[in-house]
This record gives structure tokens, C-alpha cells and sequence, in this order.
């Protein structure tokens, strides 16, 4: 009796300008809404379009999750966007409208897009913007559920 191989899992990938704030979040923020509803075959990742070297999660980012219950992997570390990662992703999501257009990806599309409303960038402000960018972010999740991860 041959043995199916199991389905590749969908990849859904974030993506903002240092993959440092925004997309961390929304990475967690997706990854926990699936563990919850237990919806399988899904892989959640994010990248950066412009990431710094030896940059780092911002702490700000790390407090607003802890705060809403949301566990981040502890050995979360920035990465470089890369074509690869474009190509191999089921969908990629945007904060913003001019990270879309700057991608020339077919897969990809916004917050804007998808809910009308960009996620500004939070960096080198205080915790409570950051705390609203969570919100912000968790407002789109249940879409973004609905739209790529039921049948």
C-alpha cells in the first residue's frame, strides 16, 4: 500500500519595511487565531522589504503581544525578504498599499485591500501606538482567516 504524501502547507507571508514591528505582529496574531480555530495546512511567516542588519524585534512589539496574550517565537530574528519567499508563498500581505505596488507580485495585497485601512509603521514611538497597531492588526484577522484559510 503506497503511502500519500501529506499536502504541502500553504504559506502566508507578512511584510513591512524592517520586519521588526508591524509583521512580527501580525505573524503572531495570525499563528494564534489558527491555533485556535484549529485550522491546519498553514505555515505563517513575515518579512522585511528593507531590514537592518543585527536589527532586532522591537521591544515595544514583544510588550504589545504579551500584554494581549499573544506568544511570540522566542527566537524570532528580522529576515530580508527574498524573491523566494515571494514565490513560494500562497499569499503575501502588505501593511501598505506602497509596499504592494513596490513588490510587482501577483500574490500580493494590502491591509488596504483587504479591509480599507493601511498599518502605519509604528517604529520609535511609544507603546501605546504600538498597542493600537495590534489592534489595528487583530481588527483584519478574522478577514484574512475567512478569505485565505477556510474552504
Amino acid at each position: 500500500m503506497e503511502r500519500k504524501k501529506p499536502e504541502p502547507k500553504k504559506k502566508i507571508l507578512f511584510v513591512c519595511t524592517g520586519n521588526t514591528c508591524r509583521s512580527p505582529m501580525a505573524e503572531a496574531a495570525l499563528r494564534r487565531e489558527l491555533r485556535k480555530k484549529k485550522i491546519s495546512g498553514f505555515v505563517v511567516a513575515s518579512a522585511g522589504i528593507a531590514v537592518e542588519k543585527g536589527s532586532v524585534l522591537s521591544p515595544n512589539s514583544a510588550q504589545a503581544l504579551a500584554e494581549a496574550g499573544i506568544p511570540i517565537n522566542k527566537t524570532f530574528k528580522p529576515r530580508q525578504l527574498t524573491e523566494k519567499m515571494l514565490r513560494e508563498a500562497y499569499v503575501v500581505i502588505c501593511m501598505t498599499e506602497a509596499q504592494t505596488a513596490r513588490l510587482n507580485c501577483k500574490n500580493a495585497t494590502s491591509f488596504y485591500a483587504i479591509a480599507g485601512k493601511e498599518i502605519p509603521d509604528p517604529y520609535g514611538q511609544g507603546i501605546d501606538v504600538y498597542r493600537a497597531t495590534l489592534r489595528a492588526i487583530r481588527e483584519v484577522i478574522p478577514l484574512i482567516v475567512r478569505t485565505w484559510c477556510t474552504g
